[in-house]
């Protein structure tokens, strides 16, 4: 009875893990958005959930551990005792993969422990929330949807899948706990954050079963039942919340009491939901495909040899990287949101800005789950044609759309006088000092271009490629750093540093420079780079790696300086448009000036010359 034992034991610990997780999730983003803050801090209401983050962290450690110690001893398919060894104990945290990730997120549950007591800030709550979530996420890249077919579709509808339960189910726990007059204020804004989050769950949730499950043969088993009932709780939690949305549109007043026990229903269906999770976690699905013969790729890049690479093909080719999908839907989700927003308040919003906005985003797709991000999984080359895209096209037409203009105009301000409010959380950091210094240029470039030489002079590349998580993050790192140089360099978003048009310039000389150098060092390496990866992948089409690999230094050479030069050029029209800008403001300033009879800043600079001889001459006199 060992086994079984051991299996309840997981789906148990694997429960109260993900809950207290949910609930650390859900009381800090009360703290930090739901209820009211003073002028930036933490007011009395939101000091009131230190307890429960503490409470909630605990258990959450509790968890963790417990997860550590009966999936080790599941692993090792012995009794109890195997998983006390500390040798074997230590072997499975630092050497497997599965183990760095729960070590990972214990250290994760520490911190947000022994914070909890200590957080005064709202800015440091956002901070602690989104370490939160990525402790949460951090095991799913190792979980059972990673040794399926659709990798990217599957670990990555599953990550969506879990931070939009984070926030869904961690929100309505929260409000159970909280006191009534503090849930009138915080639900309405709740309210729209669960919609979202319902959505997302909806569809994440029937992507990773459609990725996991084959549909003739699966669906008769208990994994299956499992995931229908959920998907049946869903929709009930998708009801319970459109009648909270009802009661909340009422123009008489709401019935709070009842408000209150629908609440406490609904927690009682998510847990039970949570449940099923915690089971469905536990337990591998019928994997599709499970019969066919072994595939090298299938199983080092999670996806099939595509045929070799044609026009049409990289064209209209498509493995959907969810994880990424998610992200961009939620970034175009958004900057709409603020279009509309505008458009009904009476503003315009320039249509060349959301033209440019748009466009980057269809490149970063592309470049990710096009058929450029399926070949570039396979070949150094496509490779390098993406990293081009996604660091240096990209991230262009993301800095030209404007969104932190845009956020600054449109996000909700303080509910009261005293609030800073999601705004002015906004402004607070991008006029801190985490926000001056990562605006400096110089940094800019640090991590524009020397992170080219950590990546890819280092084990780093061959390392972050072999898994699903290193690649995704590597894609990442392009976006951020490349949007980051170029917001400093020709942004017209608001920037926290004054930076001279001359020193633009300069820095992009130096970004061509740099580039330029390390594309000629790729190609005339002599060895690869990658560590093995892409030898291991098989592909038939793909015989010499290293004239492939010095064909991948000739395109980042080749495409990395174009955008540079329109970089350049679009400095100068910014310099030329300024400098007419001041001219016109002089020349209105001396004109009003002449007006209203006051000498103009010639006449007066005159003036003062003329001053300052006399003082002189009369100095002499005496």
């Amino acid at each position: 009875m060992t086994g079984p034992l051991i299996s309840a034991c997981v789906t148990f610990s694997k429960f109260l893990n993900i809950t207290a997780s949910f609930a650390v999730v859900g009381t800090l983003l009360a703290m930090a958005f739901l209820l009211l803050d003073t002028e930036g801090k933490l007011s009395t209401s939101a000091a009131k959930l230190r307890s429960l983050l503490q409470v909630s962290a605990l258990i959450w450690l509790v968890g963790n551990l417990g997860t550590i110690f009966f999936t080790l001893a599941n692993i090792l398919g012995q009794s109890f005792s195997a998983a006390f060894d500390p040798t074997v104990m230590r072997s499975f945290l630092t050497q497997v993969t599965l183990g760095q990730y729960f070590f990972f997120q214990t250290l994760v549950t520490l911190v947000v422990l022994f914070s909890a007591a200590r957080i005064k800030r709202v800015n440091t709550t956002i901070s602690l929330l989104i370490l939160t979530i990525i402790g949460v996420i951090a095991p799913i890249f190792q979980s059972h949807s990673a040794s399926s077919g659709s990798h990217s579709l599957a670990i990555g509808s599953l990550v969506v899948h879990v931070v939009g339960l984070a926030l869904w189910v961690g929100g309505i726990l929260t409000l159970v706990f909280i006191d009534p007059e503090d849930r009138i204020i915080a639900v309405p804004r709740f309210s729209v954050l669960a919609l979202w989050s319902a959505i997302a769950v909806i569809i994440s949730g029937s992507a990773n079963a459609w990725a996991r499950l084959d549909f003739k043969s699966a669906w008769h088993t208990s994994y299956a039942l499992v995931v229908i009932l959920k998907i049946v709780l869903t929709v009930a939690l998708v009801a319970i919340g459109y009648m909270h949305r009802q009661n909340l549109s009422k123009k008489t007043a709401i019935d709070w009491l009842s408000f209150a026990r629908l609440i406490f229903v609904e927690a009682i269906v998510m847990v039970t939901a949570l449940v099923l999770g915690s089971w469905l976690s536990s337990n591998r699905a019928p994997v599709r495909n499970a019969n066919e013969t072994f595939n090298a790729a299938l199983t080092v890049a999670g996806i099939e040899t595509p045929a070799p690479p044609t026009l049409s093909r990289l064209l209209l080719s498509y493995e959907p990287d969810a994880l990424m999908i998610g992200l961009l839907i939620f970034a175009v989700a958004l900057y709409v949101k603020g279009v509309m927003v505008l458009t009904k308040r009476g503003d315009k919003w320039p249509v060349g800005r959301t033209i440019s906005f748009a466009l980057g985003i269809s490149v970063i797709d592309y470049a990710t789950s096009g058929g450029l991000g399926l070949y570039a999984h396979f070949a150094f080359s496509y490779h390098m044609i993406a990293h081009m895209l996604l660091g240096m096209v990209a991230p262009i037409g993301i800095a030209l759309g404007a969104p932190i203009t845009l956020a600054l105009r449109t996000l909700p301000q303080g509910r009261t006088p005293t609030e800073r409010g999601v705004r002015g959380s906004l402004i607070s950091a991008l006029h801190s000092r985490i926000g001056r210094f990562y605006t400096n240029p110089l940094i800019a470039l640090a991590l524009f271009d020397g992170s080219l030489f950590a990546l890819y002079f280092t084990s780093l590349f061959g390392g972050m490629m072999q898994s699903h998580v290193g690649h995704f993050f590597m894609n990442f790192h392009f976006i951020l750093a490349g949007t980051l140089f170029f917001y400093v360099v020709v942004g017209i978003d608001p920037n926290p540093r004054k930076i001279p048009h001359l020193v633009r310039i300069v820095i992009l000389f130096a970004a061509m420079s740099i580039h330029a150098f390390f594309s000629v060092a790729l190609m005339s390496s002599t060895t690869l780079i990658d560590q093995g990866y892409f030898a291991s992948l098989k592909t038939p089409w793909l015989l010499d790696l290293l004239a492939d690999q010095s064909k991948g230094g000739a395109i980042g050479w080749a495409m990395g300086e174009i955008p540079i030069l329109l970089a350049l050029v679009a400095t100068f029209i910014q310099w030329m448009r300024d400098d007419s800008r001041e001219a016109n403001r002089i020349d209105k300033n001396t004109a009003r000036m002449a007006a209203m009879g006051q000498p103009d800043e010639l006449a007066q600079y005159n003036q003062y010359l003329s001053e300052l001889a006399k003082n002189d001459s009369t100095k002499e006199v005496r």
